[in-house]
């Protein structure tokens, strides 16, 4: 396989990332929607993310996306302003490359250089093996599971937490 780049998502983007998600959430439980949200919608969430100085990261490989990856507030108060969540989504041909392993570490890198000190994944389903391994493969830590909060598919999932300190942590006061 040729080399692929991790850069900054382009509105440019928006149909190649949809398309990715939309996989997700007809055939996957690692996202808890049901219906495809529109390109429109994602673009909406992606300036969301962007209008937050927050990073919207995409995977490439001869001008097709291979996934995108972000994070965005784990909650919306202002204690948690240093806590972000992140969301990764690999196109179902470029499993098992090391987009998602690379977009991660990028999207951490990215994630503490605007002041994000701690990472936290909230991974769909139990099962859902390839995103707690990557997880963990970047250093993350299983905090516990949410039993059961979940419908797709005509059963119930749960969630995965899993946490990450990234810079400084809580070993300083932020500024």
């Amino acid at each position: 396989m040729p080399p692929f780049t991790i850069r900054a998502s382009r509105d440019a983007d928006v149909d190649a990332i949809s398309a990715i998600y939309a996989h997700h959430v007809l055939h996957g439980t690692g996202t808890f929607e049901t219906e495809p949200p529109s390109a429109a919608d994602m673009a909406a969430r992606r300036a969301d993310v962007l209008a937050k100085n927050l990073p919207y990261l995409v995977a490439e490989r001869d001008d097709e996306l291979l996934g995108f990856a972000y994070c965005n507030w784990f909650k919306p108060r202002p204690a948690y302003r240093f806590s972000a969540e992140d969301s990764i989504y690999i196109a179902d041909a470029a499993r098992g490359q090391g987009v998602g392993a690379q977009l991660l570490a990028a999207l951490e890198q990215a994630a503490e250089a605007v002041g994000v000190r701690k990472l936290i994944a909230v991974i769909g389903d139990s099962a859902n093996v390839g995103s707690v391994s990557v997880h963990r493969k970047q250093g993350f830590s299983h905090v516990g599971v949410i039993k059961d909060c979940g419908w797709k598919f005509g059963e119930w999932r749960d969630i995965v937490l899993m946490e990450k300190v990234i810079g400084a942590g809580s070993t300083t006061r932020p500024e």
